[in-house]
């Protein structure tokens, strides 16, 4: 049998960083995004030889250990070995399991989407729908926010698990304790499809390394860095502008919106912005956009811009005629995990 999933990747609206300790402990945090039709991918195959391979494609990265209750952080497969040494610490009675994993994006890894959270997400996925874990949606998010920034301490914040586990349009509230409220937005159909084909969506061709940039918003906090904390608090009020925008319908609103956010957003670290996300941004701007900014943490990635009307054709064109960055399609994704049985 083969036991499959699929996760989608997200874009960050309005209030990223406020989902990080200790800000979103202190201030509370809010953030608004939305899933769209680019997934991650993972597909158990029980064996019987007492082996465990993994494989990712993207990085055309493959290892094979034997089955053991606790296996090594092989390079480049750290998400993969933790998962595995997590589940069955938990849900195996620390007996060893057997198995092939392969798994594969539809983005590259490190391109502001939540790309490895959403990669956990999806692993989680494929292991509940093998071994019938008991876990509903706040478990499976919970538990992949374990596993990526505590047991193997990788950077970040919380929405990009609970984004790619409940999917559609969320407004998301973080609070002390680790609480998380995930709160889905109604959007009627042809408001989701007019935003999307109202949205210029940029690979940047650049992979970031966000770690350095989360690392100094945290530092930043608790250093108490007035410009820096005021910069959140403001990113903060956008997510709660957008919500309301959204519910309205009044997408026109969403151009300042995101340019308020991204002005903002560029002030809560250094690194955010470079000279290169500067020129882009300008570009679409001068294009006819109206507002747009960084999905994730900063340096590289994607970028997205609001383009009322039909003018996402001009911005596409500018934006192509630079020559370094490449345009993705999608659609918004209004479903979160997915999992799956089929005979092998």
């Amino acid at each position: 049998m083969l036991y499959r999933s699929k996760a989608p990747f997200r874009l960050g609206i309005a209030g990223g960083g406020t989902d990080l300790s200790p800000y979103c402990d202190i201030y509370g945090g809010a953030i608004v995004n939305v899933t769209i039709d680019r997934f991650a991918f993972a597909t158990i195959r029980p064996t019987d030889d007492g082996k465990v391979t993994f494989m990712h494609i993207n990085e055309n990265t493959c290892a094979t250990f034997d089955a053991a209750p606790e296996l090594p952080l092989a390079s480049g497969l750290e998400l993969q070995c933790g998962i595995y040494n997590s589940i069955v610490k938990r849900y195996n009675d620390g007996k060893p399991l057997s198995l092939e994993l392969t798994t594969q994006m539809d983005v590259p890894s490190g391109s502001g989407l939540g790309t490895s959270s959403t990669l956990v997400v999806a692993i989680l996925g494929a292991f509940t729908e093998w071994l019938h874990l008991p876990l509903g949606k706040y478990d499976i998010a919970r538990y992949a926010f374990e596993i990526e920034r505590v047991d193997l301490g990788f950077h970040g914040g919380k929405q990009d698990q609970y984004a790619a586990t409940f999917g559609g349009v969320n407004f998301m509230e973080f609070q002390d304790a680790g609480r998380v409220i995930v709160n889905p937005l109604s959007i009627p159909d042809s408001l989701l499809n007019e935003w999307a084909m109202e949205t210029v969506l940029l690979y940047t061709n650049k992979r970031r390394e966000s770690s350095r940039i989360i690392e100094q918003q945290v530092a930043n906090v608790k250093k108490n860095e007035k410009d820096s904390l005021e910069a959140m608090h403001n990113v903060k009020k956008e997510a709660f502008r957008i919500k309301q925008a959204l519910l309205k319908g009044e997408l026109s609103a969403l151009g300042e919106a995101l340019n308020a956010s991204w002005i903002n957003k560029k002030k809560m670290a250094n690194g955010i912005s470079t000279d290169f996300i500067d020129q882009l941004y300008e570009t679409a701007m001068a294009a006819g956009a109206t507002g747009g900014k960084i999905s994730g943490a900063g340096g590289g990635g994607f970028m997205f811009f609001h383009c009322p009307g039909n003018t996402r054709y001009a911005v596409e064109k500018a934006l192509g005629e630079l020559g370094i960055g490449q345009i993705y399609d999608f659609e918004f994704c209004k479903e979160g995990l997915v999992t799956w049985t089929v005979n092998d």
